[in-house]
C-alpha cells in the first residue's frame, strides 16, 4: 500500500512498527509467564500458554499486516495440505536472513503450532525476546563442549537429559520445533570459506536435528522440510524487505516421515553417525535442486513478462 514512498522511509515506518509490534506482544507473553509461575495445577498452566500461544499468533499476523503496509509481496506457497494444528512438527529449514522467522511464522500460522526454538542460554537476558521465549517454554541449552567432556567424562550425556526434561512439557501440547541445520545464515563467503557441495546452502550439520530427535523423536509426527526462497531480493534480504524492495516470497513444505535416532549409538557410534549425516546430505541436495529449479522458473517468467512489456511498448 506504502511501496510508493522513498525507500528510507519505508524503512524507519516497518522498523517502528516491528519494534512495537514485538514489544506490544513480547510483554503480554512475558507476563503471562510470571502468571503461569504461580499456577499449581498443571491443566490451569496449559490454558496459560494456550493463551500465550495465541498472542505468538496475533504477533505474526502483525508482522504480515506490516509487510502488507510497506511493499507488495506475492506469497508463492505450496505444501500446506495435510499440516495440522494439533500434531506435533519437526521442521528443518534452509536459512538465508533474520527476516526468515517472520516469515515462517507468518505463513506456518494457522497450520502447525507455533514455532519454538532450541535457544542458546545467553538469549534470555535479551530484553523482552528473552522473556517471551522462556514464558513460551522454549529451551535455553547449555551444550558442553567437546573440550570440557574430553576433562570431564561425567559430563556426557548431562545435555541430552535437560533437553528431554525441557521437551517434557511439549508432551502435554502440540508443538512445532524449528532447527537451521545450517547452523548460520547463507552468506557467498560462509559458502565459499566451506567450499560447499551446494550451489545455494551451507553444509548442513546433523548433531543439533539428532539431539532434537533423541530427545523427544518419538513426540513428532512428521518432519517438516521446508524451502524459502526470495528470488529478487538484494543481498541484505531483511534490509530489502524493510525498504519494499522484495516483490516475492517463495516457500515450498514437504513432509516427511520421522527419522529415528537411537541416542545411545548417535553418540558412542561414528558409523552410525556418519550414516545420519549421508541421510541430511540427501535432503539437502534435494533442496539445492528444488531452490535451483524455482529460481530458474521465476527468472524464465520475469524475463518473459518483460519481453511483453518491450513488445507492447513498441
Amino acid at each position: 500500500m506504502l511501496n510508493f514512498l522513498p525507500g528510507p522511509v519505508l524503512f524507519m515506518l516497518s522498523l517502528s512498527l516491528l519494534i512495537i509490534n514485538t514489544a506490544v506482544w513480547g510483554s503480554l507473553i512475558s507476563i503471562g509467564g510470571v502468571v503461569k509461575l504461580v499456577m499449581p495445577a498443571q491443566s490451569a498452566r496449559n490454558a496459560v500458554t494456550a493463551v500465550m500461544n495465541r498472542f505468538m499468533w496475533a504477533w505474526a499476523c502483525c508482522n504480515g499486516g506490516i509487510l502488507y503496509l510497506i511493499a507488495k509481496i506475492e506469497w508463492d506457497v505450496e505444501g500446506l495440505e495435510g499440516l495440522d494444528k494439533n500434531s506435533w512438527y519437526l521442521l528443518i529449514s534452509n536459512h538465508l536472513s533474520g527476516f526468515d522467522i517472520a516469515a515462517q511464522t507468518y505463513v506456518l500460522r494457522n497450520h502447525i503450532p507455533m514455532l519454538k526454538f532450541f535457544l542458546k542460554k545467553e538469549l534470555i537476558y535479551v530484553p523482552i525476546m528473552g522473556l517471551g521465549c522462556w514464558a513460551l517454554d522454549m529451551p535455553f541449552m547449555n551444550r558442553t563442549s567437546p573440550a570440557k567432556l574430553k576433562k570431564n567424562p561425567k559430563l556426557k550425556g548431562k545435555d541430552l537429559a535437560t533437553t528431554r526434561r525441557a521437551c517434557a512439557k511439549f508432551s502435554n501440547m502440540p508443538t512445532s520445533i524449528i532447527n537451521y541445520v545450517e547452523g548460520s545464515r547463507f552468506t557467498q563467503d560462509k559458502h565459499q570459506r566451506q567450499n560447499s557441495p551446494y550451489q545455494h546452502l551451507l553444509r548442513p550439520k546433523a548433531g543439533g536435528i539428532a539431539f532434537t530427535l533423541s530427545a523427544m523423536g518419538e513426540q513428532f509426527t512428521n518432519l517438516l522440510d521446508m524451502t524459502i526462497v526470495y528470488p529478487d531480493a538484494p543481498e541484505d534480504i531483511l534490509f530489502g524487505v524493510m525498504n519494499g524492495k522484495v516483490s516475492k516470497i517463495i516457500v515450498r513444505i514437504n513432509a516427511l516421515p520421522v527419522p529415528q535416532v537411537d541416542p545411545t549409538r548417535y553418540f558412542s557410534e561414528s558409523e552410525y553417525r556418519v550414516e545420519f549425516q549421508r541421510w541430511l546430505n540427501q535432503v539437502w541436495a534435494e533442496k539445492d535442486q528444488q531452490i535451483h529449479a524455482l529460481l530458474q522458473t521465476n527468472q524464465n517468467v520475469a524475463d518473459s513478462a518483460t519481453s511483453t512489456n518491450h513488445t507492447q511498448a513498441s
